[in-house]
């Protein structure tokens, strides 16, 4: 426990609480007890990741394993649901709900725009070309609001690091030609439902819908709340929440589907492991000399951290394994810089492992033996 890095400490409690709220839960224990089961394999993935990236090299082939998949998936998605309103349902698992589609696509794309900039040759370049714009087409075919929020609040930040930072302004021309044309040829339903909002000139039932939904989830905000308040310690477990309201639904905010669920000492567990995120970065922007490719991805990484506390406020995914990836790639990457400017290698996992859990910030001074 004392060899991990802090954040992998808080994220271990916090599946910790969540089992014992299973436990405790008022609503439905063996479900929240499962759930939380699945959930859990998150803290293994998140471990071999700290552990297993040793060197660019296998964080650049880890990152482009994920990214690509996303791009593939949003190809699928596409491809078999073009006809289908917002793809639902085109694809199981969490990719079968539109709005989990759109976030793993909105957190992927900053990746999509590093590898685009460090790949050499017109022939790859253009294959990174087509994958952005097969995830943005898919993402405003989703018509996720949140989605779609989270991606002007990710690529505002993607455009201040690569193209006002990094001297490149003919990315922001472009990223706005894309968002047009796009937007243009597939946003349709998505302008449907923002303007579906304010409730007047509801002509279709796709509009009907999402103001239905939009005044839906101001109730389960309300709901969640006062779920919180009901069980402040352990909550009601996870994804009970759902059983504990009468609309059957999820409160679209992560915060909130956190607290009403895990309870109030998990979201402190919660918003703490995702600051620890930030921290991480603010350390590896202060090192000297930051070699170009960390520089670039920790670019990709900021852009997705915001994206994801931002989008958080919008959508109910609190369990989305992504955002916990992309804390883990900001210890990495921490990990890498400061083991660069040392000049000191850890070639026993454990000693790596030891070295982010040292005192004085994310615990990445050389733990030599």
């Amino acid at each position: 426990m004392q060899h991990l890095p802090r954040e992998g400490r808080y994220l271990l409690v916090l599946i910790c609480l969540l089992f014992a709220s299973a436990l405790f839960s008022p609503v439905w224990k063996g479900g929240a007890f499962f759930r939380t089961l699945d959930f859990s394999k998150v803290f293994i993935i998140w471990l071999l990741t700290v552990i297993v990236i040793t060197d660019m090299r296998r964080f650049k082939r880890i990152a482009f394993i994920q990214t690509g998949s996303v791009a593939a998936i949003a190809l699928i998605s596409l491809v078999k649901g073009h006809d289908r309103p917002r793809l639902d349902g085109v694809l199981r698992g969490i990719y079968g709900n539109p709005n989990d589609l759109a976030f793993a696509i909105v957190l992927s794309l900053p990746f999509c725009l590093a590898f685009l900039l460090l790949t050499r040759g017109p022939l790859r370049k253009a294959v990174w070309v087509g994958s952005m714009l097969i995830m943005c087409a898919c993402l405003f075919l989703t018509a996720s609001r949140a989605g779609f929020i989270t991606l002007v609040i990710s690529g505002a930040v993607c455009l201040w690091h690569f193209a006002i930072k990094g001297r490149r302004a003919y990315l922001i021309a472009a990223a706005a030609l894309v968002v047009l044309v796009v937007g243009a040829v597939a946003g349709g339903k998505l302008k449907d439902r923002f303007l579906a909002i304010s409730g007047e000139g509801l002509d279709t039932r796709l509009e009907t819908s999402a103001h239905g939904s939009y005044e839906q989830r101001r109730e389960l905000i309300v709901d969640s709340l006062e779920c919180m308040a009901r069980y402040p310690i352990l909550g009601i477990g996870v994804r009970n929440f759902t059983s504990y309201t009468a609309a059957w639904r999820e409160v679209h905010m992560a915060y909130l589907q956190i607290g009403a669920e895990g309870g109030v000492p998990a979201l402190v567990l919660y918003l703490l492991f995702f600051w620890r995120g930030f921290v991480n970065l603010r350390k590896l922007r202060k090192i000297r000399d930051l070699d170009p490719d960390v520089k670039l991805f920790a670019g990709a990484l900021h852009s997705s951290l915001i994206g994801f506390a931002v989008g958080a406020l919008f959508a109910p995914e609190a369990y989305q394994f992504f955002p916990f990836f992309t804390v883990a790639y900001t210890a990495v990457l921490l990990f890498l810089a400061q083991e660069k400017q040392t000049g000191k290698a850890a070639k026993d996992p454990k000693q790596k492992v030891e070295m982010y859990a040292m005192p004085g910030g994310a615990g990445f001074s050389y733990a030599g033996r």
